[in-house]
């Protein structure tokens, strides 16, 4: 059974991450990760090297895990992409307040400088007096804001000012630590119990099972704390003011094991921070460790299960059990409205819950507004920002969170962009015999010749011959992958899927987004399977592109990415291979069209589940016999699943809300 984790994230000051490209499709077996790296995956720990080399993410050398399917988790630089993808985001907001200020200079023809209209907020103070807290601290009791909305009548830009009241004042005691304490019944007591806080001054590799150079067993020094936290407190725990050059992660674990919330690079540079809330008070347990490939331990209980390669070093951990102060206010939404927002001041985390109180998308220290196209209006920068699409007609509420002191946070909605486009319908063009393909679009090292779906055919046991005829199954189950299957809260999804063999007129024209069948790794520079352009929340940029890559899928019978793998005798070859490659294809328009990826290791197949591992249950739909092309094959669709929990973000997110409303007709 898959464990319910809380992901904890943040991005100050993250090292870069590098691998080199590969020049040919991935060997069989590397798109598979250990159970315990699984779990590191979970909990939002990366389990690919890390390297100060920032200039080889320059040269473009690994793709964007945010917007690439990746054969292989263990090659994500997530944790460089993030301080990348900050940097981008204040530079896009920044420019975007340039351009607000060169038009209320010069009027509106002036802007030039970023396409993103800026809307003026109206200001809304919280209403809780500075230094209190308890009267907007829930969901339920959410400070409304009656004036925010989409509708003509009221102001769709608020700019809400308020104060994180300051939690009680503890004495924080010194604790000591003797080895081994590297497993929860070993575990040093804080001495906390409820409202408490604890410093330690501690290394990591001086005991039993540190390196193997130290006398250790090698198998990875863990240090675990012992917590009593008390009703309605959060645990938290950072590693501020360790040595230099140590990189730590943190875990806090319950008494049975069971890892609920980790971070791995939240504080600064490459130290950690975690902040955890548990429903039921009872003593919990924070596990300082090193960095790894494979950085947890197999079992919490053994403290030699690990599978060493941790960092080492002097650390510093402060841990505290506090009530800390959270801001909840309500606004209106209309299904479909589109909203961001951003946070600045004290506040680092950003919550958007539906009107049942059910989170929707969250997130601390996280922020893709780079990701968005230069057309979409979306806000970023700052913090945290995020971007939701309502489901449901309500008052939802935003959740405020962070430290103590002022903070100001920016809501905007919008409608749909294509509702802009009234009586025009988007395209979604597949090119499956481009030609020559600027692969620079995704990070690609420019106009590279690329080798039609024809040649890949073969490779699949299908006749060359049937090329056509697969291509426009393939169509026909993307249209109905886009279309046909998607009920969500518009009423009128309203899109074309063709073949650019048929129709070469439409390519480069407005409301037309091209997507390309083709090609391999070698040939195009870019280590993935797919990869989109942007992820466009509220579709406001309507000629976003994307790339499907065939060799891995094609790559001999081993490999969890490649469809041969899943294919025998008994195998409608045909049927399988076409519904594979159109369910990877709707996966990358989904992010065009504003779906991040989802945890691909849960119960639910989703079609924005993310690459790594699981591909045959996950996107190619293959059933419990293990086999494509079967009776029991399943049809992957768009549908509500938590978020990838490496990515950052936290909750629900509906992907067949977010992609009918991508295409709303009127």
């Amino acid at each position: 059974m898959r464990r319910n984790i809380l992901v904890a994230t943040g991005c100050a000051g993250l090292l870069a991450v590098v691998t080199p490209a590969l020049s040919v499709a991935a060997p069989a077996g590397d798109d598979t990760v250990t159970p315990s790296q699984q779990e590191a995956l979970d909990l939002g720990i990366q389990v690919a090297p890390k390297d100060s080399d920032a200039a080889a993410l320059a040269a473009r050398t690994n793709p964007n895990p945010y917007l690439a399917n990746l054969p292989d988790l263990t090659d994500a630089n997530y944790f460089a992409w993030n301080k990348v993808m900050h940097e981008r985001a204040e530079q896009r907001a920044d420019s975007a307040k340039l351009a607000a200020n060169r038009r209320a200079a010069f009027g509106a023809k002036a802007g030039g400088v970023n396409a993103r209209a800026v809307l003026t907020p109206f200001v809304h103070d919280e209403e809780e007096p500075a230094g209190r807290s308890g009267s907007n601290d829930t969901h339920p009791d959410a400070e409304p804001i009656p004036g925010f909305g989409t509708a003509a009548a009221r102001m769709p830009a608020v700019r809400i000012l308020g104060e994180l009241a300051a939690p009680a004042a503890v004495t924080t005691r010194t604790v000591t630590t003797t080895e081994d304490q590297g497993s929860i019944p070993l575990a040093t007591s804080t001495g906390i119990v409820g409202n408490g806080a604890s410093v330690t001054d501690s290394v990591l590799g001086d005991g039993p099972h540190g390196p193997v150079a130290s006398g250790g067993s090698g198998s990875n020094d863990f240090d675990f704390f012992s917590v009593q936290v008390g009703a309605g407190e959060t645990l938290t725990a950072n590693t501020e003011g360790s040595a230099t050059g140590t990189d730590t992660i943190l875990v806090v674990w319950d008494a049975e094991g069971t890892p609920l919330a980790a971070d791995d690079d939240g504080g600064t540079g490459l130290l950690s921070s975690v902040s955890y809330k548990p429903e039921a008070p009872g003593t919990y347990y924070v596990m300082v460790g090193g960095y790894a490939f494979d950085p947890l331990p197999a079992d919490p209980f053994d403290s030699g299960s690990g599978a060493g390669g941790a960092d080492t070093g002097a650390y510093r951990v402060t841990i505290a059990s506090r009530r800390l102060d959270a801001d909840f206010f309500s606004l209106r939404l209309r299904p479909g409205d589109v909203i961001g927002s951003s946070a600045e001041g004290t506040a680092t985390g950003l919550k958007v819950r539906t009107p049942s109180g059910e989170e929707r998308v969250g997130g601390v220290g996280t922020d893709a507004s780079s990701l968005y196209p230069p057309t979409s209006p979306l806000i970023g920068g700052g913090n945290t920002a995020i971007a939701y699409v309502a489901e449901e007609a309500g008052w939802y509420s935003v959740q405020v969170s962070g430290g103590t002191g002022a903070y100001d946070v920016t809501v905007e909605g919008y409608r749909p962009g294509t509702q802009g486009d009234r009586g025009r319908q988007q395209t979604v063009l597949l090119d499956f015999a481009p030609g020559r393909v600027n692969t620079g679009t995704w990070g690609g090292p420019g106009t590279r010749s690329v080798s039609p779906l024809s040649s890949f055919v073969p490779l699949w046991g299908i006749a060359r011959a049937d090329a056509r005829r697969l291509e426009n199954r393939i169509v026909n189950q993307v249209r109905r992958n886009l279309q046909d299957e998607i009920a969500g809260t518009n009423p009128s999804v309203n899109v074309q899927v063709l073949n650019a063999r048929d129709n070469q007129e439409l390519i480069g024209q407005d409301n037309v987004s091209r997507i390309y069948i083709a090609g391999t790794i070698a040939e195009t520079g870019i280590n993935t399977i797919g990869i989109a352009q942007y992820i466009d929340p509220g579709n406001f940029g309507h000629q976003d592109e994307a790339i499907v890559l065939l060799d891995v899928l094609s790559n001999p019978a081993g490999p969890a990415s490649s469809l041969n793998t899943y294919i025998n005798a008994s195998s409608d070859r045909f049927t399988f291979v076409s519904n594979a490659v159109a369910n990877v294809t709707a996966h990358e328009v989904g992010h065009t069209i504003g779906n991040y990826h989802t945890d691909n290791a849960n119960e639910i197949h989703n079609m924005m589940d993310s690459g790594g591992a699981n591909f045959g249950q996950n996107l190619y739909g293959v059933g419990p016999d293990n086999v494509g092309g079967t009776a029991d094959d399943e049809n992957i669709q768009f549908q509500t699943d938590t978020y990838s929990p490496v990515e950052g973000f936290t909750g629900l997110e509906d992907t067949e809300n977010v992609t009918s409303w991508a295409y709303a007709g009127r």
